[in-house]
């Protein structure tokens, strides 16, 4: 996918919680997309990083689902927690290549 066709899928996620949050409490289960501190309107931040803001937020947002329906999509949420794990890992492997980018760049310019 597309960095601006992430962004999109971000905020169409979003519009989805708010309308959840109208229904149910979903402050707990947010706490991490929360803590990310990403929103779809930070289209400076990393393609890596609204990859995975996209999964801990349908992740979350799949937990409200699931604990409102009786624990019928519990798999559905269990799946996408391994997701969430695995693109935390490839955002600190994105943030690792650039940041040895940037500390070669910065090296030849210093020579």
């Amino acid at each position: 996918m597309y960095k601006d066709e992430l962004i999109q899928l971000h905020q169409f996620l979003v519009y989805v919680l708010k309308n959840l949050e109208s229904e149910y409490e979903v402050k707990d289960e947010c706490g991490e997309y929360l803590s990310l501190n990403i929103s779809p309107h930070h289209i400076h931040r990393t393609k890596a990083e609204h990859k995975h803001a996209i999964f801990v937020l349908s992740a979350s947002i799949s937990h409200v689902v699931a604990t409102n329906n009786g624990g019928n999509s519990s798999n559905i949420s269990n799946g996408l927690s391994e997701l969430v794990k695995r693109s935390r890992k490839e955002l600190i492997r994105s943030q690792n290549e650039d940041s040895l980018k940037y500390e070669k760049k910065y090296q030849k310019i210093m020579m």
